[in-house]
């Protein structure tokens, strides 16, 4: 992940800042670069010589990404994955899509960083598009979920007190808005990446056979709920559910731990092993871990999201990363590294070794 800086003052800006926090300037963010850039009351940015201008979502979406003025579309790429929405009418839902978007941005950036392969909608079946309505405002329940490359949100998930309530009579130990798209893109990357006779042996192998009854499993689990020795072997009580949620919750913990990692890399974030005191060379996490070993990542993990944790707690708050990786739950995490970094090579090796954003991005 790139430090994103304000052009203006060169502090430090976060991705969904349409102002500096620091000096006011205001901004829009080009994904091609992963840069900020200054824009004009217009709302447009002087970038090597041609006008961009910010995606025509940002008043009613607060959307901050410019778009290139020959993309054939005044909506940005994150934009263009929204299928649908609430009706222009619908302010209290439009808010809390606004929300949502923010959490969708970052994703999209985090899955392109990360080299996976993006696919929109809009260019057949099977290609990733979202669904973000309400259940508070259309009156009918909103059921979160994966369809074909079809990520459906309820946005009343992103009401704070909602949602709360939720991860408490659910018993979770982390519920957010992003996790909730981390893990239904997870449902889509294991359509797409899963599909060679080698690869599905091993994922069956590891997560179960995903041929098993969905329905009877939802019965199961929400009858019996999660086996008692459920942490030995999955990183969830969710995960225990079916082997496509077993899939999906470790890839959402693969984003969570390269995610924060890449971010702890972009604001110098080391711990020094003299304090550790149990380790002989200081935890650096990197900005890619393309190339790495598991064993690399899962170590810095160990001790940043400790330290991490002991941050929150200063606070008053629980663990940023209330979760256990236990060894089995290392095995799938390692396979899930193998399969990303994998499908990243491969998409690197057929661009000529030039990083390039998905085809759909130009789509119009």
């Amino acid at each position: 992940m790139k430090t994103p800086r304000c052009p203006h003052c060169r502090s430090f800006a976060y991705l969904d800042s349409t102002q500096c926090p620091s000096c006011g300037g205001a901004l829009g963010y080009q994904l091609e670069t992963r840069t900020f850039f200054g824009v004009t009351d217009d709302g447009s940015a002087e970038i090597d010589g041609a006008s961009w201008y910010l995606c025509s979502n940002s008043k009613d979406w607060g959307c901050n990404w410019l778009v290139d003025p020959e993309a054939g579309s005044g909506r940005c790429f994150s934009c263009r994955l929204t299928r649908t929405g609430p009706d222009a009418d619908n302010t209290i839902a439009l808010e809390k899509l606004a929300s949502t978007e923010v959490a969708k941005r970052r994703l999209i950036v985090q899955l392109l960083d990360l080299g996976l392969p993006i696919r929109s909608w809009v260019d057949g079946p099977g290609g990733l598009g979202f669904d973000l309505t309400s259940s508070l405002t259309n009156g009918t329940p909103v059921r979160i979920g994966h369809a074909n490359g079809i990520v459906t949100i309820d946005l009343a998930e992103s009401l704070d007190a909602r949602r709360e309530a939720l991860r408490v009579k659910l018993g979770e130990p982390y519920r957010t808005m992003l996790g909730h798209l981390r893990h239904e893109v997870g449902h889509y990357f294991q359509m797409v990446l899963v599909t060679d006779d080698d690869t599905l042996a091993r994922c069956r192998e590891l997560f179960g056979d995903e041929r098993a009854s969905y329905q009877d499993a939802i019965t199961r689990h929400y009858k019996f709920g999660a086996p008692a020795d459920w942490h030995e072997a999955h990183i969830s009580e969710y995960a225990t559910m079916h082997p496509w949620e077993d899939f999906a919750e470790t890839f959402a913990h693969y984003l969570h731990i390269t995610g924060t990692l890449g971010t702890a890399a972009a604001t110098g974030v080391r711990l020094d092993a003299v304090v550790v005191a149990v380790r002989d060379e200081d935890v650096v996490p990197l900005s890619s871990y393309q190339g790495e070993s598991v064993q690399r990542l899962l170590s810095d993990w160990a001790w940043i999201s400790k330290a991490f944790n002991r941050v929150n707690r200063s606070m008053g708050m629980g663990d940023l990363y209330p979760f256990e990786l236990t060894p089995a739950v290392g095995v799938k995490l390692a396979f899930m590294h193998r399969l990303i970094t994998q499908a990243a090579a491969a998409r690197d090796a057929s661009t000529d070794g030039q990083y390039v954003l998905a085809p759909a991005l130009n789509e119009g």
